[in-house]
């Protein structure tokens, strides 16, 4: 699955351009770290792994760039509670 890659995350839209999934963040003072702050995943796409696919995506974009995340959104909370292999990105570890 291709996601469009915005100023603050990652967008999926369906041929008419809504957005049918999302991941977001937001910028701190410090500059190597963010905030992820919403998911979003359009009933249509649920139970296919998308929020996961989407988390994937601003980590490595994360990652490549030198930057960690803090987890509020709960999607992100959860997940970085629940899997040790995002202890490297998750800025409060």
């Amino acid at each position: 699955m291709e996601f469009t890659k915005t100023n603050n995350g990652f967008v999926k839209y369906d041929e008419q351009g809504r957005v049918i999934a999302e991941i977001t963040y937001s910028t701190t003072s410090n500059p190597n770290v963010v905030v992820a702050d919403h998911t979003f995943v359009d009933s249509s796409l649920r139970g296919q792994g998308v929020a996961g696919k989407l988390l994937d995506a601003l980590v490595k974009d994360m990652a490549e760039q030198n930057k960690k995340i803090i987890a509020t959104c709960s999607y992100v909370v959860k997940k970085f509670q629940e899997d040790s292999s995002f202890d490297f990105i998750n800025a409060e570890k």
